[in-house]
Formats: structure tokens, sequence, C-alpha cells
């Protein structure tokens, strides 16, 4: 039995700590407790979920917010950030206007007209900005790190 939970564990050490506007985007298990998400919790055995309530990003909020960390202590880091509102799904457009005004690009993934996100770049920027477009649930806005190539892009 014991080797089975010893294969649960997550092999990879955590990613390097990305900040940005005074929030976690990427690091470890202490980065994220560190900047107040210490309500946590653990969907499955590979996975812990940590939340930190009443955030404010790019003067909009206030926002729930996450990190995914890997393994059931999250001692494989994360590599993520994520925002979304409890209540308005059409509340994290305001952030997306603000990064317009400050000169961020976007453009859409999927097909066409008819993407699933919505990617805002800026050049020597560290981040990256993904806005679910889907209209079903709760609209989330990632902040995901530039380093992160297994995230979605345009």
């Amino acid at each position: 039995m014991l080797l089975l939970l010893a294969g649960c564990s997550p092999d990879r050490p955590p990613p390097a700590t990305v900040l940005y506007a005074g929030l976690p985007v990427s690091g470890s298990v202490g980065d994220a407790r560190r900047a107040g998400f210490t309500d946590c919790v653990q969907p499955d055995w590979g996975r812990l979920r940590c939340r930190r309530h009443d955030v404010r990003f790019e003067g909009a909020g206030p926002f729930e917010a996450a990190v995914d960390l890997v393994g059931h202590d999250g001692g494989g880091g994360f590599d993520a950030l994520t925002l979304w509102h409890a209540d308005d799904q059409y509340a994290v457009y305001k952030i997306t206007d603000a990064l317009e005004k400050q000169g961020w690009q976007n453009c859409s993934t999927g097909d066409g007209e008819r993407g699933d996100q919505i990617v805002y770049t800026r050049k020597g920027a560290p981040v990256r900005v993904s806005m679910d477009l889907s209209y079903w649930g709760k609209r989330r806005l990632r902040l995901i790190p530039a380093w992160n190539t297994k995230e979605r892009r345009c």
C-alpha cells in the first residue's frame, strides 16, 4: 500500500516564482500561502486548490482567486492563477478593458470568430491573461506565466 501512495506524489519540483501586480502566478505552496492563499481543499489525491477571497486586480474586484497545486500536499507547486466573480460573470471584463487601455494585444483561440479564450499579451510582460468566452457557468480569467507553454495561445 505504501508503494501505491508514494507513486501519487508529484514528480516535479515547484516551478519558478512569478509575481505579477502583487499576485502569485506560479511558484511553490509556500509562495501561495505567503500571498494569502490559505483556504485550501484537496479535490483528489493528486491536487490541492488554495483560494483567497476579495482579490483586486487592475482596479477591479473583489474577485475570488485560486491556485491549483500539484500533489496531495501541493509540493509540485502551481503554474497559473485563476480569478472569477461569484455572482457576475461579466465582472472580469473590467480587467480586460483595463488591459486594452494599457496597450495589451488580444487574440482568440478556437475556430475563427467562435474562440473559446481571448488571450491578452504585452511585449516584455512576464504573464499572459486568458479569459473564458464561454457563457456557461462562471467566467474565469487566468494569469499564466509566459514560460508556461502547455496552455493555449494564439
